[in-house]
């Protein structure tokens, strides 16, 4: 803290900072800029998301008040544009909403209660807001209080801002060998996927295990991919294009396959017209072929780790082995889930939904980056100015696989501390 508050000691004290421009430490302006949007306005990021100057939040006893380096993007960003499934105003009923779910940044201001933190740490923030006074968040699991919300989506404050305020259980120390825009891309993903992998007990993963990924190449999957290589598992990547095999198989899958070479997507066919039923069960089983031919004949996967939902809920339901598990967070090609309950009750197979996680397993997946054992995997790092770009992007799945990292108040690629971007700055 003494170095950081040294290098910003001269620096100028105001209302309003450009962006880019670094307060000295602690100090608060009145003003920020951030990436708004508004109820008038929803639809396409590039027109839902504008530039505005607004008041810089102030905060309650337990919360903190980040200096935003750099962001993440993620889906939450382009739901929120588009007012889907559900707008976001009638969620957290704010006038606007700054979203972003994913932060790196220094602790700017801390509230009266806040103990773990002090002005001047590199912190990543997690995602997961609650309460905190209900017996789930004290002795049971946070995410299953009725107060759970998610940072950056169900709350009207995100990390598209030069500040942003967070409760100080959402901190997390920074992996100081990764710039500000490593460190800002990955912990929604992999956090998620950590609690799908680990947090369902008694389907915990295990050495040896097979794994079949679902959407292999994106931020969510290559999180999964790492962690499943990580816990001595085997992971079975799917992508949609073939120039993606070689990543993947590089983040440690054991095998991977396409899904363009298969014919078996979309809701499940009436069960009672045998006809049409038995022919999309004969497609279903040569992607099942297709997943023996890396797990070996007869070998079904313990695991399904889904996302997509309503285009491969049905197939992730049959591929699983009796007694196996498919866990999703997600139906990003639509909520409408079908599936053959037949295979499921009589092979006591489990369907499990997963919504992020806690602060205890976020920071247990926090440390694997920290130990350099997990990767982020940013494919792409965005300037401020082209955060609406990066959103419209992911929207039409044109992006880069892995995740996508945005510059705040860090404003050029690669710097790694508050004094590096002063230094920057001063240039």
């Amino acid at each position: 803290m003494a170095a950081a508050s040294s290098t910003t000691a001269d620096l100028p004290k105001k209302d309003l900072y450009e962006i880019g421009e670094i307060p000295p430490l602690g100090h608060v302006p009145g003003k920020m800029y951030g990436w708004v949007i508004r109820p008038d306005r929803h639809g396409p990021p590039e027109t839902a998301m504008q530039t505005e100057v607004v008041d810089v939040p102030t905060l309650e006893p337990d919360e903190v008040l980040i200096l935003v380096m750099a962001a993440g993007v993620n889906y939450n960003g382009v739901w929120a544009c588009l007012g889907q499934p559900v707008s976001v105003f009638k969620t957290h009923g704010a006038d606007y909403a700054i979203v972003g779910s994913d932060c790196s940044g220094v602790v700017w201001a801390v509230g009266s209660r806040v103990k773990r933190f002090k002005v001047g740490d590199e912190v990543v923030v997690h995602c997961n807001q609650d309460d905190g006074d209900d017996e789930e968040c004290n002795g049971g699991d946070p995410m299953f209080s009725p107060s759970q919300r998610i940072w950056g989506y169900e709350t009207p404050d995100g990390s598209f801002s030069q500040f942003c305020k967070v409760q100080s259980r959402q901190l997390m120390p920074r992996p100081r060998h990764l710039s500000w825009e490593e460190s800002a891309c990955y912990t929604l993903t992999l956090a998620t996927a950590y609690r799908m992998l680990f947090g369902h007990r008694p389907h915990i993963l295990r050495p040896g295990q097979n794994v079949l990924v679902w959407g292999a190449s994106g931020g969510l999957g290559s999180m999964a991919i790492q962690l499943i290589a990580t816990a001595g598992a085997n992971a079975i990547g799917v992508i949609s294009d073939e120039s993606k095999r070689d990543y993947v198989l590089s983040l440690g899958a054991k095998g991977v396959i396409n899904r363009k070479d298969f014919d078996c997507w979309g809701q499940l066919p009436p069960v009672g017209e045998v006809e049409a039923y038995g022919a999309y069960m004969k497609k279903v089983r040569e992607f099942g072929k297709a997943i023996w031919a890396i797990t070996g004949k007869g070998n079904d996967v313990d695991v399904v780790f889904e996302h997509p939902g309503e285009v491969t809920f049905p197939v992730s339901c049959f591929v699983v082995k009796r007694g196996g598990m498919v866990v999703f967070c997600a139906g990003t090609t639509g909520f409408n889930l079908t599936f053959d309950a037949r295979f499921v009750w009589m092979r006591q197979k489990r369907i499990q939904g997963s919504h992020f996680a806690h602060l205890k397993q976020a920071a247990q997946a926090n440390q694997l980056v920290i130990e350099r054992r997990i990767d982020p995997c940013m494919s792409e790092v965005f300037a401020w100015e082209d955060i609406p770009r990066a959103h419209e992007l992911m929207r039409q799945n044109k992006h880069k696989p892995g995740n996508m990292g945005v510059l705040v108040s860090a404003r050029q690629p690669g710097l790694r501390t508050l004094e590096d971007v002063v230094e920057a700055g001063r240039r």
